[in-house]
């Protein structure tokens, strides 16, 4: 199998990594984990980051966003109006069409509520936007929203900063095999372990926030991250051995003297 890379509405990017933009102790920090992982896109939850007050500090002072692709989401967004509502200020703020939507349900579980995220969906794509959803693990759903236009999909692997890991490898993969858009596992990864078997499942790309920021050391965590999501896809693409009950011994037995 050949390696191609990552194509997002369009736009190719070398990294198979998306990081975070919140919980870390402050933009710089922020900032080096973001070199470190080598990923080229992080999503921005415009309720809670400062992109447009000058006389605050803000993100952009240290994310150049003419360098890194800025995925705004809608973090904290339980209606399809307030969603739609939020990535117009987004666009209004710095233009940007890529969007992540996230339309949330009980607050305990922070698992998406996915018929109002379809509804949002509906509504953003007659807007113009290139949208990325955050959605369960439902393989029936996750297709209605690639046919409803999404440009990439999102299955949560857990729920948001538990970092659980993949609790449903099934579904992961059934959704992987009937896509024609990328599919990235969204929330819920934990350690570079977690990062590295989304990838051997044959994800596209991982995004995280939590599992970086939330580390004892970010930026040696980032880079950690960045090694896991790149042997995972090798691992992918280099075809795992057959799985077998017995032992099979690693020397012929034949010809022994």
């Amino acid at each position: 199998m050949s390696d191609n890379a990552l194509v997002i509405a369009g736009k190719p990017y070398a990294s198979r990594l998306i990081i975070g933009t919140g919980k870390y102790k402050t933009y710089a920090e922020n900032a080096a984990a973001l070199e470190a992982s080598g990923a080229e896109i992080v999503t921005v939850a415009v309720r809670r980051v400062n992109l447009s007050d000058p006389t605050k500090e803000r993100l952009t002072d240290h994310i150049d966003p003419k360098k890194t692709t800025f995925l705004p989401n809608t973090a904290g967004c339980f209606t399809g109006e307030d969603a739609v509502r939020t990535l117009r200020l987004a666009r209004e703020a710095g233009g940007w069409d890529l969007v992540k939507l996230e339309v949330l349900s009980d607050t305990a579980h922070l698992y998406p509520d996915m018929i109002e995220t379809l509804r949002a969906l509906e509504l953003l794509i007659k807007d113009g936007f290139q949208v990325m959803v955050y959605c369960t693990d439902d393989v029936v759903m996750c297709r209605r929203l690639e046919e409803a236009g999404a440009a990439a999909i999102m299955p949560a692997a857990a729920p948001i900063g538990s970092g659980l890991g993949i609790q449903n490898r099934v579904n992961i993969r059934l959704i992987i095999e009937q896509a024609k858009v990328p599919v990235l596992v969204d929330a819920g990864v934990g350690t570079p372990s977690d990062a590295t078997l989304a990838m051997e499942l044959g994800c596209d790309a991982v995004l995280m926030n939590t599992a970086i920021a939330g580390a004892t050391n970010p930026i040696l965590m980032a880079s950690a991250m960045k090694h896991a999501v790149i042997a995972g896809r090798q691992g992918y693409l280099a075809g795992r051995m057959p799985r077998r009950m017995y032992a099979s011994a690693s020397s012929p037995l034949s010809g022994l003297i």
